[in-house]
């Protein structure tokens, strides 16, 4: 069997895992994960899309959110919002509580945080992590460098990617995405080899914008990518027009990008050369073949049972018969 390597973001990367680890040894799959999300929040580190993917892996993520614990209890940050109130707080300070931490969720972020100090890799904790919850895959952030996603508003703010995300619920107009200290970032060991080794590589369907770029555009992805682009598939997360969740179709529109299929197509052409899309959109299969991009139209909506695993096979056979 082949090594596989996924670049990833949130939920929609860690549905698309699940899938491929039905069908697939888990021994011989690596994620690289987006760390441009990652934020100090009540003084502690925490990679949201790093702990999304372990949680759904390990069966404990709560499937109403698709991101935090299930059964999750929040004492603490009721305590803190308590104690907001009762100071005057305004609710646009992060001391009011607006980014939900709940009380097992936390054990994870003290644990990252307590290593980080102690001199641990980003990396190093991520696997230690991936391992107590029993995951046989490899887990690792795409760099052990600070990379920080961060939007302006048409307005004129500066946001990080959690306050637009979280605090405004991504309802406010952008005009721009940055990713800050990405020029100066280095590929950690662990997602360089992860690249160089793999049979097949598959973006995962995440947003292009905010969860994959960051990943691609650490120096040295990008150029990895396009030397392997014919064993590279990508999963489109729009579908019909639409995100299925989160903001990628309102964030490509208002960045003057087309949010279909084609416009996806187009953003990783350079480094894709195979994009799968939803039967919704089937009927621009050829638009996005005249983007220079294979396409192949198969169920990706991962929301009924077994779609994941046959969106799985479907990507790794696109990738490995093109190598």
């Amino acid at each position: 069997m082949t090594r596989v390597a996924v670049l990833c973001g949130g939920v929609g990367a860690a549905r698309f895992l699940r899938g491929l680890l039905e069908v697939h040894d888990p021994a011989l799959v690596t994620g690289v994960v987006n760390v441009g999300d990652d934020s100090v929040i009540h003084g502690m580190h925490v990679s949201p899309d790093l702990d999304t993917i372990t949680y759904t892996l390990a069966g404990a993520v709560n499937p109403e959110t698709g991101w935090g614990l299930v059964g999750e209890t929040w004492q603490a940050m009721e305590q803190v919002r308590t104690y907001a109130a009762a100071s005057g707080i305004g609710a646009d300070d992060e001391a009011a509580g607006w980014f939900s931490l709940g009380d097992r969720d936390l054990g994870t972020h003290l644990y990252r945080t307590s290593r980080l100090r102690a001199g641990a890799t980003l990396t190093e904790v991520t696997g230690e992590i991936a391992r107590t919850w029993g995951l046989g895959l490899s887990l690792v952030p795409v760099t052990d460098d600070p990379v920080r996603t961060w939007v302006r508003t048409v307005d004129g703010a500066e946001l990080s990617f959690q306050e637009y995300f979280v605090r405004e619920h991504h309802d406010v107009a952008v005009d721009e995405v940055r990713y800050d200290g990405i020029d100066a970032a280095l590929p950690s060991p662990e997602a360089a080899a992860a690249l160089e080794g793999a049979g097949a590589i598959v973006i995962a369907p995440s947003n292009p914008i905010v969860s994959i770029e960051p990943v691609v555009g650490v120096p040295g992805v990008r150029e990895a990518l396009v030397e392997r682009r014919d064993r590279t598939v990508a999963v489109s997360p729009i579908v019909g027009g639409a995100a299925l969740k989160g903001p990628a179709d309102r964030l490509m529109r208002e960045l003057e990008l087309e949010p279909t299929v084609v416009g996806v197509a187009r953003w990783y052409a350079e480094v894709a050369a195979t994009l799968v899309v939803d039967e919704q959109d089937a009927e621009l299969a050829v638009a996005v073949e005249a983007e220079g991009v294979r396409c192949i139209v198969a169920p990706t909506i991962m929301s009924r049972p077994g779609v994941g695993a046959a969106l799985a096979r479907t990507c790794l056979a696109a990738a490995t018969d093109a190598a």
